[in-house]
């Protein structure tokens, strides 16, 4: 069994006066979310073996603060294909980059991580900012990702480990 963890980018900062949605930063809430995230998850025993990572400083903010907060062990590898990605983008950006880890963390957007859930689970599930989705992959090797189904196993909202909003 293989575990994908896809984790959607934290709130971003819709004021900071970048020239671009990809510059666009976390705010002060996505830093703090990211942040507890990462803790929880090493708290849980979810711990990825590798994060993946979307280009957006908001998705590399995310993936880096969550990946030092919780004093993951693991590498950051930066995917340009999962800014403005589909379902097949997003699964073979993890067939490609799994290799022997077991458990793997794409950080990314919306609303393809919603949809990426329903194709791999037929569950409906809201990721809203900071939302981590853990699905456990029925299949023995990244490769046959793409044409593998799985069970969402948990769905962990920021907010609901935030003590301040």
């Amino acid at each position: 069994m293989l575990n994908l963890m896809l984790m959607r980018h934290g709130k971003s900062d819709w004021d900071a006066g970048v020239p671009d949605d990809h510059s666009r930063p976390l705010n002060n809430r996505g830093k703090r979310a990211a942040e507890r995230m990462g803790v929880v998850l090493r708290e849980l025993g979810l711990v990825p073996d590798l994060v993946v990572s979307s280009t957006a400083m908001r998705a590399r903010s995310t993936a880096e603060l969550a990946r030092l907060s919780g004093g993951w062990g693991c590498r950051l590898v930066l995917d340009e294909t999962l800014y403005g990605s589909g379902v097949a983008d997003t699964l073979a950006a993890a067939a490609n980059h799994g290799g022997n880890t077991a458990r793997v963390m794409l950080v990314g957007h919306e609303p393809t991580w919603s949809m990426t859930v329903t194709h791999l689970t037929g569950a409906s599930a809201s990721i809203r900012t900071g939302t981590v989705a853990d699905i456990e992959i029925l299949a023995d090797d990244w490769v046959q990702l793409p044409d593998s189904r799985g069970v969402l196993v948990s769905l962990l909202q920021s907010r609901a480990f935030l003590h301040t909003e």
